[in-house]
């Protein structure tokens, strides 16, 4: 299934369309511009698409409408390989904190390299962490006695937990007529695709046909509408409502659920846009996260004439909770009225 979602450029959605998941990806990018178009008219957009998606006859297309499609892109990373030798004599430019970029006009487009040291930091600890797990079990399958056969079943589970990693590894394994001995099945560090990933991470490429819009903007809308706040509210926010992983069968169920996850985008962007002049340094989650420690129960006491008291009680907000209200103005739950009303049915009585 894809998903287009239309929002203003400071990220607060307007609609979503969705297509069928039986069409690929590069297939279906002709229709959406053209259906886009017909159902919200003509405007000047900005498409941001992961890699993937444009083909180089699409974003040809796009170049050669007119006017111009703006776009914003992840190509594919063999791009980067191609582009890596222009971009050292190109000098690193600051865009916020740990994140830096270099730029590069080629062919009427600008390459934007982006480099994250938060994210360097994640990918390489991530690779270090699979890089170890499946050399452990590397020396485990080697002291093992298996067959040929077995041996294979063996690495392909091993290929498949260590991802990308597994990359990093020569492995040399029996032929058919060949016992599986440590001097037949044999592995080793390749050093050379070790320090090209380790060159390489915590960065990632951007390419667009906007070139007079200044690389922090671009930067600031790919990672907004694409790597963090879409992604999160389509894939994380249902997890609050433990509703994940749910595999619909029917196409109703589908749209409903993505229009679920559409919801929590609203509240996940109007939220941070209320937090931005009240308290910067709050974030969306954060909020929701005190809100969370803030709990309410009722407490029913029976008394002799058959009658119940029901006595409402909630914790009292600590002081980052109160502020992170403040901020959202969301107000803690109120006291409810007394009742003193005899009635053979339950009735509230609040004492706070």
């Amino acid at each position: 299934m894809v998903i287009a979602l239309i929002v203003t450029p400071e990220g607060f959605p307007l609609a979503y369309e969705v297509l069928a998941g039986n069409t690929l990806d590069k297939q279906t990018l002709t229709d959406f511009l053209a259906k886009i178009e017909g159902q919200y008219g003509k405007a000047e957009r900005v498409w941001v698409m992961d890699r993937g998606i444009p083909t180089e006859a699409t974003l040809a297309l796009m170049r050669a409408s007119d006017p111009p499609v703006q776009y914003l892109v992840a190509p594919p990373k063999g791009r980067l390989s191609k582009l890596e030798k222009s971009f050292l004599t190109k000098p690193w430019t600051a865009v916020r904190e740990q994140v830096t970029v270099k730029l590069l006009d080629h062919d009427g487009e600008l390459y934007v390299l982006a480099r994250s040291a938060g994210r360097q930091d994640k990918e390489r600890a991530m690779r270090r962490r699979r890089l170890k797990r499946l050399w452990k079990r590397l020396h485990e399958l080697q002291r093992q006695t298996l067959s040929r056969d077995e041996l294979l079943l063996k690495l392909g589970a091993a290929k498949k937990d260590a991802g990308r990693a597994y990359g990093l590894v020569t492995i040399e394994v029996p032929e058919n007529a060949q016992p599986v001995s440590p001097e037949t099945f044999t592995f080793a560090l390749n050093r050379t695709k070790l320090r090209q990933v380790r060159r390489r991470e915590g960065h990632y490429l951007l390419r667009s046909n906007l070139t007079r819009n200044d690389p922090v903007q671009l930067w600031t809308w790919y990672i907004r509408i694409q790597l963090t706040e879409v992604e999160q509210a389509f894939k994380g926010l249902k997890g609050d409502l433990s509703i994940r992983p749910i595999y619909h069968q029917l196409d109703t169920r589908i749209e409903a659920h993505i229009f679920v996850a559409f919801l929590a985008y609203c509240l996940q962007v109007t939220l941070k846009a209320r937090l931005r002049p009240l308290a910067p340094g709050l974030t969306p989650r954060a909020v929701l996260e005190r809100f969370a420690a803030i709990q309410m129960v009722d407490v029913h006491l029976p008394t002799t004439d058959g009658r119940t008291l029901i006595l409402s009680r909630y914790t009292e907000p600590e002081p980052a909770a109160t502020a992170a209200g403040a901020a959202s103005s969301a107000t803690a739950p109120t006291a409810p009225t007394e009742d003193h009303h005899h009635s053979p049915r339950p009735h509230r009585l609040s004492v706070l």
